[in-house]
């Protein structure tokens, strides 16, 4: 992923953050690091669990969470008798992540399911999302939004992850359909009047909506 940002603020950023906590997050930015696994690392997550306390958000689901980094700061934020809904196509993922939630302490607070995503998410009631975080394939994002809206309830929160892509967002001459689908995805959310929706350039974009 190229930088986005002003890579001397970048590296600041990162000086900056504290040893992630419980040790079990460091383990898995090791393994992301070595294996090439797509993690949002530490400076975005730890925005994501401040947006879920500010927020005070019980119900989470995450659409697309690979070997569960981010879902575990879900369940620290959301707390005792939160839920968070883990999701990801890979078996071998999905056991992995269980692995790291017992060590987290956080196993009881999620729900992993292993299946497509979208597929999950249509199943939940209308309303009854605090925050959907989106981070399956990119060419998939337009067909998240569609799901994504109804299941949250006024005043919950719709975050996406990845939505600069490296900047390549920036050409509209780009014919990638990765790319294609992305500027379609953040033309819908800044053009919904169910939302109310910035987009925070940190590490490689995120977007955050507020339903309305």
């Amino acid at each position: 992923m190229a930088n986005i940002t002003y890579e001397p603020v970048e590296r600041y950023i990162y000086d900056l953050l504290p040893p992630s906590e419980p040790a079990v997050l460091r383990e898995m930015e090791a393994q992301a690091k070595q294996r090439d696994i797509p993690i949002v690392g530490p400076a975005v997550a730890r925005m994501l669990s401040l947006l879920a306390q500010i927020s005070g958000a019980k119900r989470v689901f995450e659409a697309g969470s690979a070997i569960g980094y981010s879902t575990i700061w879900w369940a620290m934020a959301v707390g005792e008798g939160g839920r968070v809904t883990y999701t990801d196509g890979n078996l071998k993922n999905a056991e992995e992540a269980r692995g790291y939630f017992e060590k987290a302490g956080v196993s009881r607070r999620i729900d992993v399911r292993v299946g497509d995503a979208l597929e999950i998410l249509s199943e939940e009631k209308p309303g009854s999302l605090d925050i959907i975080f989106n981070d399956v394939d990119k060419e998939d994002y337009p067909r998240v939004f569609k799901l994504a809206v109804p299941r949250l309830r006024s005043g919950g929160l719709f975050i996406t992850d990845n939505v600069l892509w490296s900047g390549k967002v920036a050409d509209r001459k780009n014919s990638e359909p990765t790319t294609k689908a992305i500027q379609e995805f953040n033309r819908m959310l800044y053009g919904s009047k169910e939302l109310f929706t910035s987009i925070i350039p940190l590490r490689d974009g995120v977007a955050v909506a507020r339903k309305l």
